[in-house]
């Protein structure tokens, strides 16, 4: 089977989907309904090594995958959203580069940028009426 190229691969396809079902209200009552069904057989099984062994391995194993979707999903979102901005720049025709490439930059030279950018807006907001 040929793969199209504006088709996004299969991992990005099922990191998608999935994000987007867990991010359902009704998953989240389903796992409150699952922790308080595991917490109601607890006397009924004694608190048992077994029983604390089930909930510990089940919410590893979710959280650990899960970690790698969140990531995908949060990395993709970013890179579209970079794209967009820098279709967004281009289109109004601005020209510091330091911007294209914010991305890449340290925590201190962001942040001196944004208050740059905050600074040279305040300087061409219109003075406030009182």
């Amino acid at each position: 089977m040929a793969h199209n190229k504006d088709e996004p691969d299969i991992f990005t396809r099922f990191t998608t989907k999935v994000a987007t079902v867990l991010g359902h209200p009704w998953v989240f009552a389903i796992a409150v309904g699952a922790l308080v069904v595991w917490a109601f057989t607890g006397p009924l099984l004694g608190f048992s090594d077994t029983w604390q062994l089930i909930i510990n391995t089940s919410t590893t194993i979710i959280t650990f995958l899960m970690v790698f979707i969140i990531q995908n999903t949060q990395n993709r979102d970013s890179e579209a959203l970079h794209v967009k901005l820098d279709a967004i720049m281009l289109e109004l025709k601005v020209s510091n580069s330091k911007l294209y490439d914010a991305e890449h930059e340290g925590e201190k030279e962001l942040e001196r940028q944004r208050q740059r950018l905050e600074a040279e807006g305040e300087d061409q907001a219109p003075a406030a009426v009182e």
